[in-house]
């Protein structure tokens, strides 16, 4: 594909989200390269998701925030929670139910991944510019909440 101008909305739309998700193909390959021995990014999201949020999750609604099935929601939190990162606690609202919550070892695991992609993200910041990134904040931001409001 060249880059002139789209053909239609179509294309230019087409073509942004290729690019998106050539960024997020490359972005979570450099990612996983420096986690620490044992951690997946699909682990790693569960944290930040939780960071993000604080909280208590049911597994159910981790897996369509993640939009991901039960059961890969179950395998991804039964490797978290031997490891500390996370604990699964019976939901008293609900007598089989589980609520799942960050630990404190997972926020610490949380922060030294971030730690270890920092000279990664440095790197690329030096040799982009740090305009780029804030000009593309904002309409990625919209596009994002504009796409999560259209989830089932």
């Amino acid at each position: 594909m060249t880059d002139t101008v789209p053909a239609s909305d179509a294309d230019l739309l087409f073509r942004v989200f290729n690019e998106v998700g050539i960024i997020a193909q490359l972005s979570s390959t450099a990612f996983e390269r420096v986690m620490p021995e044992g951690m997946t990014l699909a682990q790693f999201t569960i944290l930040n998701h939780f960071v993000r949020l604080g909280g208590q999750r049911r597994p159910s609604d981790l897996a369509r925030a993640f939009q991901v099935t039960r059961a890969t929601m179950t395998s991804t939190l039964q490797r978290l929670e031997p490891k500390g990162l996370v604990r699964i606690v019976p939901d008293d609202s609900d007598g089989r139910g589980r609520l799942v919550e960050i630990t404190d070892a997972g926020r610490a695991v949380h922060a030294d991944c971030i730690a270890r992609l920092a000279p990664v993200l440095e790197d690329l910041l030096a040799r982009i510019g740090r305009t780029p990134f804030a000009s593309a904040l904002a309409p990625l931001t919209e596009i994002r909440t504009r796409l999560d409001s259209l989830r089932d």
